[in-house]
């Protein structure tokens, strides 16, 4: 549970160095965009992240199934979110270019969403599937 708390910190620490580093350079809707996109999402992702408590690992595991919070309405709020922030902070800093990750990190994080889906499915059998079948991503 520390070390989770600690990566927290630690992505929180960086999203706010990233804040003050890049102030000073011009608003253009660009980095509008990318704060109205990003700081919400930060928020999100923070919380999504403090709903999943001890559950959160790596690797798949199906120790609890979190169903409560952002977790009642979809099933990968980090990935979601954490993706959302990503983009915020690349058009925040104003690289529009660098969002070609997401070519990557997309079909990565739906990977990854599937396999958790297979474990989860696999401990939790029908209860897993009712809440997937009420749940999004």
């Amino acid at each position: 549970m520390k070390t989770n708390i600690f990566t927290l910190v630690l992505v929180l620490l960086l999203f706010i160095f990233v804040g003050i580093h890049f102030a000073s350079l011009p608003w253009t809707p660009g980095r509008i965009a990318g704060v109205v996109i990003g700081l919400p999402s930060v928020v999100l992702l923070v919380l999504a992240r403090i709903e999943l408590g001890g559950s959160f690992s790596v690797r798949p595991k199906a120790q609890t199934l979190v169903t409560h919070g952002l977790y009642s309405r979809i099933r990968n709020p980090i990935y979601l979110f954490g993706g959302l922030a990503i983009a915020g902070a690349l058009l925040y800093i104003n690289q529009p270019l660098c969002l070609w990750i997401f070519v990557v990190l997309i079909p990565l994080q739906i990977y990854r969403a599937g396999q958790e889906s297979k474990v989860l499915e696999a401990r939790f059998g029908d209860e897993y599937r009712q809440y997937k079948s009420r749940s999004w991503f």
